[in-house]
């Protein structure tokens, strides 16, 4: 089954700046043809560990979009990311586009890699959705709360461990405060507090697919946080979910209990400290139980998923993992989703 071709064209010089450069956030200027025809780009590596790996992985801005360019080292399935971005918009969470395509650079073929659209302005646009700020939550300092978990210290900055993407100055301060006042007022005032400046059912919805797919990362960072046009609230959309479905972000086998039903960072701790919360999120859980978060609903997405790039990875070996392992992941996911579902059961009736 063909794969659409995302073809790059570096020059010489921009190649070696990127090589020199492998560790830095700078762009080079590059062509790149989609579907057939071809624009201007700027190019970069991306990635944190991933960077250092034989198969890397590439950021592409255009004029009005940024797609991402997964190698999805890692992953035996290569889908993981995929498979939870198909997830997310199912119990009602915004959430990236993403497909599988070849990608060439300067006439060689890298293999498979999984394009995932950028969460900008386009991405918004898109959707309707009206946007006054954007931020991503690029470390683990992301955790909505005020001391370090690193230094066990005050953070220097309350936004420490976010990229301002867009929106005024003042968006920078709305965030800063509540993650201050989440923190500080206490007792019913903070529940107020908390749903008056933050989407709740979209935070708990945001919750639940973390806790579903069992990202580990996917709490204190790997997310991104908008604020609401229209009700000036803020909003959560997932990002990075590599290590899901079974395994971590490294690609090993992990227990379908490794990451707690109640999730884990600050804000979590805080609203569901509150009973009218607590129900509000026990009954999202049970919705999804009831209907997307099945076998019956998720194993075919991703077969079909898998039965498009199979051909392709059969003899690829550039990849970290053998076709054998490759063609064993819907069993990985199944055995996942069974054992889940079971967990999360029994959280609800507890």
């Amino acid at each position: 089954m063909a794969l659409p071709v995302r073809a790059i064209r570096l020059k010489e010089e921009a190649s070696r700046a990127m090589e020199k450069n492998l560790w830095n956030e700078r762009y080079v200027p590059g062509k790149m043809s989609t579907n057939g025809a071809m624009a201007s780009v700027m190019v970069r590596y991306r990635g944190g560990h991933t960077r250092s790996y034989p198969k890397k992985s590439y950021e592409v801005a255009g004029q009005k979009q940024v797609f991402h360019y997964n190698a999805e080292y890692d992953d035996p399935s290569m889908i993981r990311n995929a498979l939870s971005f198909a997830f997310f918009p199912m119990i009602g969470v915004p959430a990236p586009r993403a497909k599988h395509v070849i990608l060439t650079v300067n006439g060689q073929s890298k293999g498979v890699y999984l394009e995932i659209e950028g969460v900008e302005r386009l991405f918004f646009a898109r959707r309707k959705i009206g946007a006054s700020s954007l931020f991503y939550a690029i470390n683990n300092r992301a955790d909505f709360g005020l001391i370090s978990s690193e230094s066990g210290r005050p953070k220097r900055s309350l936004l420490a461990g976010y990229e301002h993407r867009f929106g005024v100055k003042g968006e920078k301060a709305k965030l800063s405060a509540f993650i201050k006042g989440l923190n500080t007022l206490g007792g019913a005032k903070t529940e107020a507090f908390i749903r008056s400046r933050l989407d709740v059912d979209n935070y708990l919805r945001w919750l639940a697919g973390a806790v579903l797919t069992g990202n580990y990362d996917g709490f204190e960072q790997n997310y991104a946080i908008y604020r609401s046009k229209r009700t000036g609230k803020l909003r959560m959309i997932p990002w990075d979910y590599e290590g899901t479905w079974g395994r971590n972000c490294y690609g090993r086998i992990v227990e379908s209990d490794l990451v707690r039903v109640a999730g884990y960072n600050v804000l979590t701790n805080e609203l569901l400290a509150f009973p009218s919360a607590r129900r509000q999120y026990r009954s999202i859980l049970q919705q999804a139980l009831n209907g997307p978060f099945t076998e019956k609903r998720l194993l075919p997405i991703a077969e079909r998923m898998m039965e498009k790039i199979a051909p392709h990875l059969r003899n690829d070996d550039s990849r970290k993992w053998p076709y054998r392992d490759f063609i064993g992941e819907p069993f990985v996911i199944r055995n996942y989703i069974r054992e889940r579902r079971e967990i999360v059961k029994e959280w609800i009736s507890g």
